[in-house]
């Protein structure tokens, strides 16, 4: 029997053994926690992303963590076009991949393109036990590890005890209910920030490294791991200290058991290395342990790293000269600090001085908090120190609120209430507490409506309570889309209160582009972080501020969001005279390509229905009807395979009755012809001496900015130039017109279901028949391939050299190519397929296309094309200008506009 390993591959198996002690599993190629890759991925730049993917393998990384969730990006695409071009870099591919995603759209996405056996992070129990089973049947049906997290429909876990019953429950569900072998789970129980200066987060370091203890004696042969750099969040900006956390943490985590986690594979330092006053301090807060010198643990580590900040290398003295200032200045030192030492003395020299109390408060003590969060937000002060600074506040408010209260008759009024909720789908909320913590020491009343609050709690809540601002808070990146939803919403209900928006995800840019225009009776105000919230919110209630401040909003939000089109528009094309001299430089020194047996077209009819049916790429068949998964494991699949198995087993009935009763006529056209380059154009020649044009295939260009080595490609530029002999070949396929009469014959029968099978098979037989002919033109019709020996299954990962792009498709996106290909095989006589007036194939289930056989020729997308490449193209192809732009119209990078106006521009 096979030992209960976790085996996972990219081009190379990986098996973690007992030899393995733990997994560095890179974190750099993950947008929400690398600022560098966000940005290349947002411009883009794809090469140098790559890079990053390389840098982490070679820094000891031995799987690739792959995040795309960013509000202002097509997460789905991004992790498709990313995985695929992995999947074409050895170096990188070697390793398995992780496909780290919120959203399932995305995981199934990559799923269903990456290579190898992937780890898939994350499911869990946080939607329930249905979408749980769900998830982790896909994952199983895809041949997937999972990484499990520690939620459930309650939240996420932050105890000892939530982790370890989440993780029993979930380990009970996927080995009993789901039939997943324990040896591909891979629990994550959340680790959390340390040292922030809130009492209730001192254990969190102590409850993962017992939970993982717990998790690898009880749940056998199943792994750990977790974002190890969640743990230092409090220290951002400081390296050297985080590494130092970093390292002290996983020194005891993995001692418990802890096998696998998310790190920056090239910055952990080494554990008996690390200074040892650093360690220590390290060890008091990981381990929540009181220091040997006495004292706060968290206080203790802020002191020893100032030692570390930068280049600073000397301890910070004590240094009193700042008492001499003025008393303003000294309650900014005071809160900048958290000094409270002095508070209640300099608080009340400034009451004395002012004329009233509250003047304090919105003089002094809010220009001290807004200087606090100026450097929180450049990352000069740390999570815990914002709270103390809070706390000087508190001090500085309590000593001035007696006073106010004898102003107003003993009354004590807030000075204002704000609502928050951490948004339907997110469970974190670390960062909404420590707003909370901040806001109330400024005297204003939190109502806290915990984490997964859905919309109409929200407003049911607001209206109740009065409340006088709404803050919403998200990490995941669907959350960015509840947000959007929740301003629609309050400006459906007739709200007038400010929203304000905040979490690791959230960006300006997201506010002012996706959230703001949505909420026009308010503003909704993007909070960097929680020092800066009770400026905000401050200004925001302020009689005399609140519209300047407002206003301000509006036009900076302005400014950002048009500023965001321009870039968009920038990232735009290049003009195409600028494309075109980028395009691919190939080398056609010495190139020498078979000449095909035959030039012209030809009718292929010796097909064999059985044949056909071996070359059939099942996993289609099943989307068809709405079932996820790859074939054949999706037959095992714990949700679909009873149905999956019974749909395939009719499926394999009706074949064997297309089969012997020859239900399909299938035909098939195919033609070569003497082929070069011209410019962006392929021209075809009647003769081998290529003295006469036969015809002009017309492809165009990618005009998207590139960078580094990155060609704007046509097709055209896969074939060789004048004066180098190559051909280009094409190709028409049909399962035959036979289907349609004997659907219409089942549907008049009442068997709906045989109707739609029938045509679902007849689709998988015309895929089936393109695979099976271009395997032929390969080895035989061309022959440049003679020797290629890959079994059918095997074509389904197009292992082989040369592409056979179809007009309509990515590459070449008008479908009016179509025309010339069908004219030169003279596809309806040969092969009874004609095109209707949409360019449409009739019978449906026909296959059209290219081929091009030089061995750098690859699949790619022309995207978006801008004026100047739509007016050649209309000119090359003897097209007015509109009628091009209608061809082109879903790939127009400009709204169509008046053709006189263009051609004057």
């Amino acid at each position: 029997m096979r030992e209960p390993l976790l085996r996972l591959s990219g081009l190379e198996p990986f098996v973690l053994t007992r030899d393995i002690p733990f997994v560095n599993v890179g974190e750099r190629t993950n947008v929400t926690g690398s600022a560098r890759f966000r940005k290349l991925i947002t411009n883009r730049d794809y090469a140098a992303a790559l890079d990053v993917a390389r840098d982490q393998v070679e820094n000891g990384a031995q799987i690739i963590d792959i995040n795309m969730d960013e509000g202002l990006i097509d997460s789905k695409q991004a992790m498709v076009d990313f995985l695929n071009l992995v999947a074409a870099e050895p170096d990188i591919a070697r390793v398995p991949v992780m496909i780290d995603s919120s959203k399932w759209e995305v995981i199934e996405a990559g799923l269903q393109c990456v290579q190898g056996k992937p780890v898939v992070n994350s499911i869990s129990l946080k939607e329930g036990e249905e979408a749980f089973r769900h998830h982790a049947g896909l994952c199983l049906a895809y041949g997937a590890a999972v990484v499990v997290m520690a939620f459930d429909e309650t939240g996420q876990a932050d105890s000892f005890q939530r982790k370890t019953e989440i993780c029993a429950r979930a380990y009970r569900i996927l080995t009993e209910e789901v039939g997943f072998p324990p040896e591909d789970i891979i629990f994550d129980p959340n680790i959390f920030a340390v040292a922030t200066g809130i009492e209730e987060h001192d254990n969190y370091g102590v409850d993962f490294i017992e939970a993982t203890r717990w998790i690898r004696q009880n749940l056998p042969h199943c792994h750990v791991s977790g974002g190890v750099s969640n743990l230092s969040f409090s220290f951002r900006g400081n390296e050297p200290v985080r590494e130092a956390m970093h390292a002290v943490f996983l020194y005891h985590a993995i001692k418990a058991g802890m096998d696998m986690g998310i790190v920056n594979a090239g910055q952990l330092a080494v554990y008996d290395q690390i200074d040892p006053d650093l360690r220590e301090a390290c060890e008091d807060v990981v381990l929540n342990r009181a220091p040997a010198n006495g004292g706060n643990p968290t206080e203790n580590l802020l002191e020893i790293a100032e030692r570390f900040k930068g280049d600073k290398k000397e301890e910070k003295k004590r240094d009193l000269k700042w008492r001499e200032w003025p008393v303003e200045k000294r309650l900014e030192h005071a809160l900048v600090n958290g000094i409270t030492e002095f508070v209640e003395e300099d608080t009340e020299a400034a009451r004395q001085a002012a004329e009233k109390p509250l003047d304090v408060i919105e003089g002094p003590l809010m220009a001290g908090m807004n200087v606090v969060g100026d450097l929180f937000g450049a990352g000069k002060m740390f999570l815990p120190q914002v709270v103390k600074s809070a706390r000087v506040m508190k001090q500085a408010v309590g000593v001035l609120l007696p006073y106010m209260e004898a102003e107003k008759d003993g009354r004590r009024e807030t000075a204002g209430r704000v609502l928050m909720a951490t948004v339907k789908g997110d469970v974190h909320d670390i960062g909404k507490n420590i707003v909370g913590v901040v806001l109330a020491c400024n005297n204003y009343e939190i109502i806290d409506l915990g984490v997964m609050v859905p919309p109409q709690k929200i407003l049911a809540e607001a209206k109740e309570r009065k409340v006088d601002i709404i803050g919403l808070s998200g990490l995941i990146t669907p959350s960015l889309d509840e947000m959007v939803h929740m301003a629609a919403e309050l400006e459906r209900e007739g709200f007038d209160v400010p929203l304000l928006i905040g979490g690791a995800t959230t960006s300006k840019v997201h506010t002012a582009v996706k959230i703001s225009p949505r909420y026009q009776r308010s503003q909704a105000v993007y909070v960097t972080d929680a020092s800066r919230a009770v400026g905000v919110v401050s200004a925001l209630l302020s009689k005399t501020q609140k519209q300047p401040y407002v206003d301000g909003i509006r036009a900076e939000y302005a400014e950002v969001a048009e500023r965001h089109e321009r870039a968009e528009r920038a990232k735009q094309r290049l003009p195409l005279a600028a494309a075109r001299a980028n395009a691919m430089q190939i080398d056609w020194t010495g190139y020498s390509v078979p000449e095909p047996r035959f030039t012209g077209a030809r009718v292929v009819n010796d097909w064999d229905l059985a044949e056909i049916a071996r070359f059939i790429d099942w996993t289609p068949f099943f989307q068809t009807w709405e079932l996820k998964g790859v074939y054949p494991r999706i037959l095992e699949d714990a949700t679909y395979g009873e149905a999956a198995r019974n749909l395939f087993a009719d499926a394999q009935a009706m074949l064997k009755q297309i089969i012997e009763g020859n239900w399909f006529g299938p035909r098939a056209v195919v033609g070569f012809w003497p082929a070069n380059r011209q410019g962006d154009d392929i021209r075809l020649f009647r003769d081998p001496g290529r003295s006469e044009t036969l015809a002009t295939l017309h492809t165009l260009r990618q005009q998207s900015s590139k960078r580094r080595d990155s060609p704007n490609l046509a097709l055209a530029d896969f074939v060789a130039p004048a004066g180098v002999d190559d051909w280009v070949g094409g190709f028409v396929v049909t399962a035959g017109a036979e289907e349609v009469a004997i659907s219409e014959r089942f549907e008049k029968a009442g068997d709906d279901y045989s109707s739609i099978m029938v045509k679902a098979l007849a689709d998988r037989f015309a895929e089936a028949m393109a695979e099976m002919l271009h395997q032929r033109v390969r080895r035989e019709f061309w022959g440049y391939a003679k020797d290629e020996t890959f079994a059918p299954q095997e074509l389904i990962g197009e292992p082989y050299r040369g592409i056979r792009p179809a007009p309509g498709y990515p590459a070449q996106p008008d479908h009016t190519e179509k025309r010339t290909l069908f004219s030169l095989l003279d596809a309806a006589a040969n092969a009874g397929v004609e095109l209707t007036e949409s360019m449409a194939m009739m019978p449906g289930s026909s296959v059209s296309g290219l081929y091009i056989g030089h061995p750098d020729a690859y699949y790619f997308g022309v995207a978006k094309v801008e004026r100047d490449q739509v007016a050649d193209y209309a000119a090359r192809k003897g097209m007015t200008f509109e009628e091009a732009e209608r061809w082109l119209a879903p790939i127009l990078n400009y709204r169509p506009g008046d053709s006189a106006a263009i051609a004057a521009e």
